[in-house]
């Protein structure tokens, strides 16, 4: 039942709502600004945990996780000005890969807005093309109707990242306010016409594919639509950095379409006759920079199936858009009454077999073979361990030669942010403690958020951070290389001693050399029982897991003459 309040302060008010909203974590950098929130929070600190990070960015990639991990909204909670920008990374990680997050901000007093004051930002105008809703509240007594609304923004059609600033003296205001029963998501379902429609063009094909990702997913979500693509015969892929949207290990799974698709997946997308995209939005490292896929009619005909009805035809021109969550729509999916998919099981067994010899390790330059050590954790670690990584050329290989076997094992930013490993994987810990979490990062990742190894080890949090280190900006260089061959300029990194530093902040530490060295130091940083991590020496050449970057810089010389 809604229950009237005494009189409280604003902070107080926000706490309680919070926790009607059954918040459990609070991700902060504390701050002057909103004390009286951290007061308020202090009353329900056996039932809503504060962990408070070392960065503001570390803060919000936390809880980007948070909410891509359970899909409920993540809480950050930082500081006016310099707080805000720095969370602003997180905040667009969550915009671009569609996570509910919500971001609280302490803000000046009302009576000082509009004359710049000790950091005053207006957020309207800062967060407005990176949040689904930006708002401030100006009056206590207002606090649970714009948390309440905040919560269904998040978490409704294309969920999102929302904005709340808190001017400091509202928080600290006394106000009567009735608290609100925790927002209920609303999501679209597909309607019946639709679903007999995809069915009749299902039927008529011969060469379809499916392609699934995007937000909305849940364990049952990908249980259901397993259960439609085994019925009905479907190859499918995963779009960049969803491939924990279907086990890699079924037959009729042939790829993700991301960095360094497999050319034979790339041209059967190119060639199918029917393309189905469940989830995704379709952007621009799924479809190569747009090319994969003819603007605005696709060359194929075209499903399109996302939660958010604002981006259907928003590129593309669909043959066919339902605007539905993954959930409703695998469900549908999978009580339609299945084709004969026995025309195109050749198909389907050639793009399998392709995509088994494209997870087999290459050789690389030097004496560390980071696909070798994927492929080692893949076939090693327990089905429901938890993946993490940033964004640089090292996240090839973890994409290509780590097969996913469970829904939300993989944490990785679609929006290719740097430094997204080592806090998401924090989080996944914090969350899920009884699973194993690993993180990798390049060198230049790694320091990004470095500094929250620190936060791993006061939390608790046993991750086995892996750190590929070549001394470099590899993806930088690489594209350097290419475009400009023989020109190097401000790819070159000074490196700490990474075992040395993690030691330094209480973590465990090793180095290895080679790759047959790996397997005995994965198990003893776990054996430690602490937060671990373990430097591999890459050798600059190997660039990518086909191209060395003497090879790059050739062919940029070649293009150049």
């Amino acid at each position: 039942m809604n229950k009237k309040s005494s009189t409280l302060s604003g902070g107080q008010i926000l706490a309680d709502q919070l926790r009607a909203e059954n918040v459990d974590t609070v991700f902060c950098v504390p701050g002057e600004s909103h004390l009286a929130l951290l007061d308020g929070l202090y009353q329900h600190r056996n039932t809503i945990k504060v962990v408070s990070t070392r960065h503001e960015g570390g803060a919000a990639n936390m809880t980007e996780a948070y909410g891509k991990l359970t899909g409920r909204p993540g809480i950050c909670l930082v500081t006016r000005g310099p707080g805000a920008t720095h969370a602003s990374a997180g905040l667009h990680t969550g915009f671009q890969d569609s996570t509910p997050m919500i971001l609280l901000i302490g803000q000046v007093g009302r009576s000082m807005v509009d004359r710049e004051a000790f950091q005053e930002i207006d957020y309207r105008r800062m967060f407005g093309e990176i949040a689904k809703w930006v708002a401030q509240i100006d009056d206590a007594a207002r606090i649970p109707e714009y948390v309440s609304q905040a919560f269904h923004r998040a978490t409704s059609g294309r969920p999102g990242p929302v904005v709340l600033a808190l001017p400091e003296d509202m928080l600290t205001d006394k106000a009567n306010a009735q608290i609100i029963p925790a927002a209920q998501p609303v999501q679209a379902a597909p309607p019946p016409e639709a679903m007999a429609e995809l069915r009749v063009r299902l039927e008529s094909a011969e060469r379809p594919l499916l392609i699934v990702g995007g937000p909305t997913w849940t364990a049952k979500a990908v249980a259901d639509m397993t259960t439609f693509v085994e019925a009905n015969g479907l190859p499918v892929a995963a779009s960049f950095r969803c491939q924990d949207c279907y086990d890699n290990r079924l037959e009729n799974y042939v790829g993700d379409v991301g960095i360094a698709v497999n050319p034979k997946l790339s041209a059967a997308i190119n060639d199918s006759d029917l393309l189905i995209a469940a989830g995704p939005r379709l952007g621009e490292m799924t479809t190569q920079g747009y090319n994969l896929i003819d603007i605005p009619v696709p060359q194929q005909e075209f499903v399109h199936i996302h939660a958010g009805v604002e981006e259907l035809g928003r590129v593309y021109a669909p043959t066919l858009a339902i605007n539905a969550s993954m959930p409703a729509f695998a469900a549908a999916a999978r009580a339609m009454p299945p084709v004969d998919g026995r025309r195109w099981r050749t198909r389907l067994e050639e793009l399998r077999a392709s995509y088994l010899k494209h997870i087999v390790p290459t050789e690389l330059p030097g004496a560390i073979n980071l696909g070798k050590i994927v492929s080692h954790l893949s076939n090693t670690l327990p089905e429901d361990a938890i993946i993490t990584c940033g964004a640089g050329n090292y996240t090839i290989w973890v994409h290509r030669f780590f097969q996913h076997k469970m829904f939300r094992t993989q944490l990785a930013p679609t929006s290719g942010a740097m430094g997204y490993g080592v806090p998401s994987a924090i989080t996944a810990k914090l969350i899920e403690p009884e699973r194993m979490v690993v993180s990798f990062s390049g060198d230049g990742c790694f320091q990004m958020y470095g500094q929250e190894l620190a936060t791993a080890v006061q939390q608790k949090a046993p991750v086995v951070f892996i750190i590929a280190n070549n001394g470099m900006f590899g993806t930088i260089r690489m594209h350097q290389e290419r475009n400009y061959p023989e020109r190097v300029i401000a790819t070159k990194i000074q490196n700490p001693d990474f075992t040395a530093l993690a030691q330094a902040y209480g973590a465990h530490g090793e180095l290895v050399t080679k790759t047959e060295d790996f397997a005995a130091a994965f198990d003893r940083a776990v054996e430690s029982g602490k937060p671990a991590v373990i430097e591999l020496q890459i050798d600059p050449e190997a660039s990518t897991p086909v191209q060395t970057l003497s090879e790059a810089r050739e062919s940029g010389l070649g293009a150049n003459t």
